[in-house]
């Protein structure tokens, strides 16, 4: 029999009360309206039809929709992450074929040379491979040498046993499970920094952030087999499960994180003030809020019992680190106002007055426009946020150089949030794409082996 338009309206007003608000006004992103569109209306009457089932209502198919519209930018955000990882071996891959390295390879994942793979070990991976296949050992340390207790234990303990796992216990074990976790952690870590950003900032806004993270120009040892991501998903979990009021994750994500980089117990006291200030005024809020802490600082406290217990000197860690050069205790001004003299002055002498410069010059700007934006991130952003980047400032640059600025700046998100949040487009599309010519050549520079450590 011939439907009447009386049945043709019914079944349209149903497809358009099953859209919901998307069939109203036009989606922020037409992408998720495209997502959604699928699952409502007639198609799901239809659907419901075949199967036997009764049509979902209204009120259903709004939730399957505003879930879509939630998911749709943690998606997009996970799909990015993983494109610049990609695309970011493919081109370590051709630098290593364009271009001739700077000095022979410390070591290999293989054994052997891979010009793909070797990309991904350099300088402090070796570190990390020793401790995953052969423990700690601290009599370097207590000889007045280098020893592999200057790097906590966390990430390579993650890639001995999920080395052994899935790759077993060859040569290359150790490396391959490194890469993996640092991948995994990099995509987490996005995607909770996308949470993070949103309790300050729009959702482009915060998109925008992951996107400064992703490119900025030291980012690519989120990539590598270094700790730098899995200490940042861990950062950024903790502050995010703090300042949300779950007390007991927070705690543990803190506690990781100080397990694994010295870092972590730098961030405590900007932790501290991110609980105070999201503890609501009862007692027992508060109090949670101070377990959450003390759990936070377990990890590193564990860590010095454990030196302690194998070398009779909780802090022995730190005297290995002083082995690299690092003597913290300085004025910490001092070394980045020589540098801007020398480049205000006399930049071409000084880039080429020793085969340090041009890393120098490309840790300290950036450790100089951190701390400059240092002010500004206080105002829009607040205490908490001011205090993680004033402490993870102040400790290394108080050493008096500047090796490993540019990686220690690069888990420090407040200044990424804080550059999303900039009103002219302008302003963050320049930002954005001087992120990326740098990201470029500080990769290259990695991967040919260069001093960028």
């Amino acid at each position: 029999m011939k439907p009447s338009h009386a049945n043709n309206r019914t079944l349209f007003e149903m497809a358009q009360l099953a859209r919901g608000s998307s069939a109203r006004r036009p989606s922020e992103n037409p992408w998720e309206s495209q997502l959604a569109q699928p699952l409502s209306g007639g198609l799901s009457i239809e659907l419901s039809a075949r199967l036997g089932m009764q049509p979902l209502n209204r009120d259903t198919w709004t939730a399957v929709q505003r879930r879509l519209r939630v998911a749709a930018p943690v998606i997009r955000v996970a799909m990015f992450a993983l494109i610049v990882r990609v695309s970011s071996a493919v081109l370590a891959f051709l630098t290593k074929l364009a271009f001739p390295v700077y000095q022979h390879e410390q070591f290999t994942v293989f054994g052997r040379t891979s010009l793909f793979w070797d990309t991904f070990a350099r300088h402090d991976s070796g570190w990390y491979n020793a401790i995953a296949r052969g423990g700690y050992d601290a009599s370097p340390a207590l000889a007045g040498g280098r020893s592999n207790i200057a790097f906590f234990p966390v990430y390579p303990l993650l890639m001995r046993y999920l080395g052994r796992l899935l790759f077993g216990r060859g040569h290359s074990h150790a490396y391959l499970a490194g890469i993996v976790i640092a991948w995994v952690s990099f995509v987490l870590a996005m995607i909770v920094l996308y949470h993070l950003a949103r309790l300050d900032l729009p959702r482009r806004a915060a998109e925008r952030a992951v996107a400064l993270t992703a490119l900025f120009p030291f980012a690519f040892f989120f990539g590598v087999a270094y700790s730098e991501s899995t200490f940042l998903l861990f950062t950024l979990l903790a502050f995010y499960r703090l300042r949300t009021g779950r007390w007991l994750s927070g705690g543990l994500a803190a506690g990781l994180a100080g397990a694994t980089r010295v870092n972590g117990i730098l961030m405590w006291p900007a932790l501290a003030w991110t609980a105070w200030r999201s503890a609501r005024g009862t007692p027992h809020d508060r109090w949670r809020a101070v377990a959450a802490l003390v759990l936070g600082a377990s990890g590193f406290a564990a860590y010095c019992i454990y030196i302690y217990a194998v070398s009779g000197h909780p802090f022995l860690w730190m005297v290995a680190l002083e082995r690299w050069g690092y003597h913290p205790g300085g004025l910490p001004w001092r070394a980045p106002a020589r540098l801007v003299f020398l480049l205000m002055t006399h930049p071409y002498a000084y880039l080429l007055s020793d085969r340090m410069a041009l890393y120098d010059a490309l840790n300290g700007v950036t450790a100089i426009g951190f701390t400059l934006a240092l002010p500004l991130i206080w105002k829009r952003l607040g205490t908490g946020y001011a205090l993680f980047m004033l402490t993870n400032l102040w400790v290394p640059l108080s050493s008096g150089g500047f090796e490993g600025m540019g990686r220690y700046c690069a888990v420090l998100f407040p200044c990424f949030i804080w550059l999303a949040g900039l009103r002219s487009r302008l302003a963050s599309t320049t930002v954005l794409a001087g992120f990326a010519m740098l990201y470029t050549l500080c990769l290259a520079l990695f991967t040919n082996i260069h001093p960028l450590f």
